[in-house]
């Protein structure tokens, strides 16, 4: 048995041994290496975070920050524990070279979005909290990491954008500004009356303390079709109050021009 042992590895069982002791030995530390660094990036990353929003640091550059402070440090991690596994760093590092055109290839798509991220917190279309509408879709942002932002729906859907794409397209934010202007369009009947719609309308917007007095409140008779009139309103209220005032307004006009014997056209 010893003497297979030696022509199977060129080398004397105690020797063997030595070396299968080492090899376990540095298999142990390279997992020890990885289960504690991995936890101490979790530690540290938590703790920068935390840092970062006592110090008022913008939310969004607090999520990116770390995310990327969680991603850098566990390829530290890995990068040892492969060390003190005995491969050469230069012989690592030429094999991620030969792999890195196909790599590259394959990332190129992460690296945009990666960009995407930085293009994002630089030139500030959004923050977190804002509500946006991008590639389609309307929510609001809950999360902005390196390479996906995260939109919160109204029904608490959660739908995750690459950044890459988010920051090259159109994006409408709702909630930037203080103030939006609210619009109305009432299609009535060619027997209503313009002034008393007029008079009912104003009525209606004068009583909404929600609605800004300093604005001008703009009531106009947009066109008229076989269909009826088409009256446009159009007042301006602080954007928190934005859905509230319209839905209440129309339940309002519903209700005032039912007394006042003002018919909504026919569809």
């Amino acid at each position: 048995m010893i003497d297979a042992i030696e022509k199977l590895f060129g080398m004397e069982p105690h020797h063997l041994n030595a070396v299968i002791f080492s090899v376990l030995t540095n298999i142990v530390i390279a997992l020890i290496i990885v289960v504690a660094g991995f936890w101490l990036t979790g530690v540290l990353t938590r703790f920068t975070t935390r840092i970062l929003k006592k110090s008022e640091t913008d939310p969004g550059l607090v999520s990116f920050l770390g995310s990327f402070l969680s991603m850098a440090l566990k390829i530290m991690v890995v990068v040892s524990a492969i060390t003190q596994l005995g491969i050469p760093m230069t012989s690592f590092l030429t094999l991620i070279g030969a792999a890195g055109i196909a790599v590259g290839m394959a990332i190129s798509g992460t690296l945009s979005n990666f960009a995407g991220g930085i293009m994002i917190l630089v030139l500030k279309p959004f923050k977190l909290g804002d509500e946006i509408k991008a590639l389609g879709e309307q929510g609001r942002v809950s999360e902005i990491q390196i390479f996906n932002t995260y939109l919160t729906m109204p029904d608490n859907k959660v739908v995750i954008f690459p950044n890459g794409p988010l920051a090259n397209g159109n994006i409408v934010n709702f909630t930037r500004e203080k103030t939006r202007r609210v619009e109305w369009t009432f299609t009535l009947t060619h027997e209503a009356s313009f002034p008393e719609v007029e008079k009912t309308i104003k009525g209606i917007l004068l009583e909404d303390n929600r609605i800004l007095s300093k604005s001008p409140i703009v009531i106009g008779l947009d066109q008229i079709t076989e269909q009826g009139m088409h009256v446009k309103v159009r007042a301006w209220v602080k954007t928190a109050d934005f859905a509230e005032v319209y839905f209440d307004v129309n339940a309002s006009a519903a209700m005032n021009f039912s007394k006042a014997n003002i018919q909504f056209a026919k569809s």
